[in-house]
């Protein structure tokens, strides 16, 4: 069985989504230490933007010289992500929704034929058969009973995303509010790494 681990946030060993989604992983491979994991660093090895050489390449056009090496990063994004049983994701909210070095991934991942298809039915995911795994850390609060839940477009444009590619149930472990003081920080930390250590086995 294989794991991807994602990280996305720029904080380094000061980010939040980072600690839970470790945590995640190191849960599920006590549950299950034959578990091959391998890893992403979105910060550290970011994927450009699309552009519209990317999207000729996609439909058959000659792609220039220059933009090969990321043409088989792209590739090599999607082969991890097709080949993974369970996704976990560290994805901090920057500015009401996804760093956008997340957003190049997902750009990655949504790929016509390999992870979603059309027919007369409309749109049809192809990536139904993955455990889908997001550590989410905000800095205030977001829940649907707060007054700041219309500006929340994270967790629900990942449910989205997830939903549109076949993975109905994503789980999602929230850090709340860590902005919001010290002890809120705190308590909110403590909180997601308890449900990450409570996560079902792989």
């Amino acid at each position: 069985m294989k794991l991807l681990h994602i990280d996305s946030s720029v904080l380094g060993p000061h980010s939040v989504s980072r600690q839970v989604s470790a945590k995640i992983v190191e849960r599920l491979k006590q549950a299950t230490p034959s578990l091959d994991v391998s890893y992403r660093d979105l910060t550290q090895t970011p994927l450009a933007h699309l552009s519209g050489s990317h999207l000729a390449a996609a439909q058959g056009a000659p792609a220039p010289a220059d933009l090969a090496p990321d043409l088989a990063a792209s590739q090599a994004v999607l082969a991890e992500f097709l080949a993974a049983d369970i996704v976990v994701i560290g994805a901090p909210m920057y500015n009401f929704t996804i760093p956008s070095q997340l957003k190049a991934w997902i750009d990655r991942i949504l790929v016509a034929g390999k992870t979603f298809k059309y027919d007369a039915n409309g749109p049809q995911g192809l990536a139904g058969n993955k455990r889908v795994i997001v550590a989410i850390s905000r800095g205030g609060y977001y829940g649907a009973d707060t007054p700041a839940a219309l500006g929340e477009h994270l967790e629900t444009y990942l449910r989205w995303v997830f939903g549109f590619i076949g993975i109905a149930n994503p789980e999602f472990i929230l850090a709340d509010g860590i902005q919001v003081g010290p002890e809120h920080r705190e308590k909110a930390l403590t909180s997601a790494l308890a449900a990450a250590t409570s996560l079902r086995a792989a």
